[in-house]
C-alpha cells in the first residue's frame, strides 16, 4: 500500500438515535479548530448514502431499514475494495456501526484466499441479529452478519419473510459466506451486552480485554496478546467506535457507557495496535454532534483519529523503504 484513502460513510440509518451521519464534518470541525490540514492530505471519497428513507415508515422492526441497509451496503463494500486493489489504505469514518460488515465485506472481496483477523473496540458486541435483537437496530449486527451466526439458539424474534431474505443477502455481500472465524475476532472494553449477546460470546469462545486487564497490563501488551491471538490472520481490520471511550468523553454518541477508555489510552492502544503490517484498514464510527456540546466528542475523536494516522503513515513508510 502507498498511501491513506478516507472514505466518507454518512450513512445512519442503521442506528437507533439519529445524528451520527453528521459524525465527519463534526471531524471537520474540530481539525478546522485544531488549526489542521488533516482534510487537505488525503484524498477522499463519499460513498452515497440513503438518509432519506428515514423520513418513511419502516416495513421491517427487527431489522429498520435493511432493504435500504442492503443497498448502501454494496456501495461501501466496493469502494472498500477498489481502494484495497488500487493499493491504498481505506480509513472509514463512517455514521453507525452497522456500516462496518460492508467494509468486512470489502476487505474479503479484495484478499478473498487471506484469512480477516478483527478488532473491535467498542463498548458494545454487536453481535445480534434480527432473531435475538431486543431493539431491531442494526448498527447492533454487524458481526453476526460477518461471522455468518444467526445465534437461534437464543432466537426472541420470528422475522418476516422479506427481512430474512435481505438478512441472507447481507451474510452473502461481496463473497459468500462468513468473513469472519469466531476465534479471529477480539473484542475490545466491550461492556454492555444482552444476554443473548452473552451466550453467544461464550459459545463461540471470543475474548474480550475488559477495562481492568486493559490498564492493568497496559495497551501495547495488550496489542502484542491480540496479534498472538491473531498469529494465524494474513491481515486485520480494527474497528474503532467512539463509545469505547468512558461516557465522560463521548457524550456525543448514541449509547455512551461507564468504565471505558480515557483518551490517552484509546490513543496508545490504537498507535500499538497500527503498529503492524498485517492492519489493512482502520474505521471510526458513531461520532453523533447532536448530542454534544462544543463538539467535544469529534475533538476527543480526531486526536485519536490523527494519532492512528501517523501510525498508518509511519508503518506505510517502513513497508515502502522495506521493498525497495
Amino acid at each position: 500500500m502507498r498511501r491513506i484513502k478516507l472514505l466518507e460513510v454518512r450513512s445512519e440509518i442503521g442506528a437507533g438515535t439519529r445524528g451520527a451521519s453528521m459524525g465527519v464534518d463534526a471531524l471537520k470541525v474540530a481539525c478546522l479548530n485544531k488549526g489542521c490540514d488533516y482534510f487537505r492530505r488525503f484524498n477522499s471519497v463519499a460513498v452515497p448514502d440513503l438518509n432519506h428513507v428515514l423520513f418513511e415508515k419502516n416495513h421491517f422492526p427487527k431489522a429498520k431499514y435493511i432493504d435500504s441497509i442492503y443497498t448502501v451496503q454494496k456501495g461501501i463494500a466496493s469502494a472498500v475494495e477498489q481502494t484495497l486493489r488500487f493499493g491504498e489504505f481505506p480509513l472509514v469514518l463512517a455514521g453507525d456501526h452497522s456500516n462496518a460488515s460492508a467494509t468486512i465485506a470489502g476487505i474479503k472481496a479484495a484478499y478473498p484466499h487471506k484469512t480477516l483477523g478483527v478488532v473491535w473496540i467498542d463498548a458494545h458486541a454487536d453481535i445480534h441479529s434480527p432473531y435475538t435483537t431486543p431493539s431491531g437496530n442494526m448498527h447492533g449486527m454487524p458481526l453476526a452478519i460477518s461471522l455468518g451466526d444467526d445465534n437461534r439458539e437464543c432466537q426472541r424474534n420470528q422475522p418476516d419473510p422479506e427481512t430474512e431474505f435481505f438478512w441472507q443477502r447481507l451474510k452473502n455481500l461481496a463473497e459468500p459466506g462468513p468473513k469472519v472465524a469466531p476465534e479471529h475476532l477480539v473484542y475490545v472494553v466491550v461492556r454492555s451486552t444482552e444476554q443473548e449477546e452473552n451466550a453467544i460470546i461464550e459459545r463461540l469462545g471470543i475474548k474480550n480485554y475488559k477495562l481492568d486487564e486493559v490498564k492493568a497490563k497496559g495497551t501495547r501488551q495488550v496489542a502484542r496478546e491480540i496479534y498472538e491471538r491473531l498469529r494465524f490472520c494474513d491481515m486485520v481490520y480494527i474497528s474503532f467506535d467512539v463509545d469505547s471511550l468512558d461516557s465522560r468523553y463521548s457524550k456525543g454518541t448514541g449509547t455512551p457507557v461507564v468504565d471505558g477508555l480515557n483518551v490517552e489510552e484509546a490513543i496508545s492502544l490504537c498507535r500499538a495496535l497500527l503498529d503492524n503490517d498485517r492492519v489493512v484498514c482502520f474505521e471510526m464510527v458513531e461520532i453523533n454532534p447532536t448530542l454534544d456540546s462544543e463538539n467535544t466528542m469529534a475533538t476527543n475523536a480526531f486526536d485519536i483519529l490523527e494519532a492512528a494516522t501517523d501510525a498508518i503513515q509511519n508503518r506505510l513508510r517502513m513497508d515502502e523503504v522495506v521493498s525497495r
